[in-house]
């Protein structure tokens, strides 16, 4: 019997928080095992910015840990995943992942992600930017890293910001290489 694919999915302080609950729901039909974190300034986010529980999101997620473990399996490169994608990322976690600081779990796990040559995804939710935001997104590409943030597409003709959610992790998790079906793909003509 093979193992379902994992893919670790964080959570981290900058608005948007609904994206990254939009990601774990999209996960829950498919045969992808999640591994979540969420940090505590994502809780604080998630106070502002949604309905959803603390309980509510992690029974979205097969597994999940807490930030400061960094003994958690995904913290260790012979835990086998496909990557991770950082729903919404702040500038801090970016920061740390780009600095390879690893003082959480989210930039420990991103490390590990990185370092194994496995893909990250990170949907960075901040504007306008400065220069340290703009040389940390290119030290996290350089590294392997893909930073795609959360821009609505408007060629599917959204009619509800959830719509827009919607696309936007569907598109985020095309990156890898998942078959997640999506209203709203681009047809041309």
């Amino acid at each position: 019997m093979s193992r379902p694919k994992r893919l670790i999915v964080g959570v981290s302080g900058a608005s948007g928080f609904d994206y990254g609950v939009r990601i774990l729901e999209m996960l829950r039909g498919e045969s992808i095992e999640t591994h979540l974190v969420v940090s505590r300034a994502a809780m604080t986010a998630m106070a502002h910015e949604s309905e959803i529980t603390v309980a509510g999101l992690k029974a979205l997620a097969d597994h999940t840990y807490d930030n400061r473990d960094i003994a958690a399996p995904i913290a260790s490169g012979s835990f086998r995943t496909a990557g991770m994608i950082i729903a919404p990322c702040s500038a801090k976690s970016l920061a740390e992942i780009a600095m390879g600081t690893g003082g959480t779990l989210i930039a420990r796990a991103a490390d590990v992600v990185l370092k194994e040559r496995r893909r990250l995804v990170v949907l960075f939710r901040e504007t306008p930017l400065h220069l340290g935001h703009c040389h940390n997104m290119l030290r996290l590409t350089e590294m392997g890293g893909i930073v795609m943030p959360p821009v609505p597409a408007f060629y599917p003709r959204p009619k509800s910001l959830d719509e827009m959610v919607t696309h936007t992790a569907a598109r985020a998790l095309d990156l890898f290489d998942l078959e997640i079906p999506m209203d709203g793909r681009w047809k041309g003509g």
